[in-house]
């Protein structure tokens, strides 16, 4: 915000001191140049959005399900709940401490197989009573599901814009500015004023496609909350 505020003051002071000679018209650049940069950035900024809300939707069904397994140990014994609080705490402090949502997308995770490897550990092949028999059933269901839900994370999470429609937002706006740029405003202080704030308000939108492209539109990390609901309900706080 800051960032946005000072190129708003330096693009008025710009357009306040300098004045740049041209025969045409400058309406008719901005025209075009407006339509053009509103219907490109307009269409990745609706896409991105839903690819946001897409995400934070996956993971907050796959912390969902991490919850219900945890319960379901419960049923089987609890040094079994332990041991899967254990597997599923360091797979959420991982995440709050390095700031990152997609760090187990990004580097090799092995919390699914843990969590495989000690309910075949548990299990086994001996016979349980019905309420147990259904807590396996329920974990190997809610394990399956998480494997589902990773695959969409990992394949929304690789839908970023390509470098070829980032060049023509950039050559875009760059038409936008240097149309706003020709409008004459030396010495007219509302007309250098309107500049500027037209000019940041371009600056702002590519801002903001940046953020919602590299999924960091909010100030938390996405899936904060509920990584810390989880780590709150081993705690007892929940």
């Amino acid at each position: 915000m800051t960032t946005i505020i000072i190129i708003f003051v330096i693009l008025s002071v710009f357009y306040y001191f300098i004045s740049v000679p041209l025969n045409a018209s400058p309406q008719i650049f901005l025209t075009i140049a407006t339509f053009l940069f509103a219907t490109f950035t307009g269409f990745f900024v609706a896409r991105q959005g839903r690819r946001y809300s897409e995400i934070r939707n996956q993971i907050s069904s796959f912390d969902g399900e991490m919850s219900s397994i945890f319960r379901q140990f419960g049923h089987l014994s609890k040094n079994a709940q332990k041991e899967v609080q254990q597997i599923i705490r360091k797979h959420y402090t991982t995440i709050l401490s390095s700031k990152a949502w997609d760090y187990h997308i990004i580097h090799k995770s092995s919390t699914i197989t843990n969590i495989h490897l000690l309910t075949e550990r548990i299990g086994g092949t001996k016979p349980f009573p019905s309420l147990k028999h259904l807590a396996l059933q329920r974990i190997l269901t809610a394990l399956e599901t998480l494997q589902v839900l990773r695959k969409k994370m990992v394949a929304l999470h690789t839908e970023r814009i390509p470098k070829f429609q980032w060049f023509i937002i950039y050559f875009l706006a760059l038409l936008l500015l240097l149309a706003i740029t020709l409008i004459p405003s030396q010495f007219i202080f509302y007309s250098a004023l309107m500049k500027g704030a037209f000019g940041s308000s371009v600056i702002s939108v590519i801002v903001m496609l940046h953020r919602f492209n590299s999924l960091k539109f909010f100030e938390a990390i996405m899936g904060e909350q509920s990584a810390q609901d989880i780590l709150d309900i081993f705690s007892g706080k929940k």
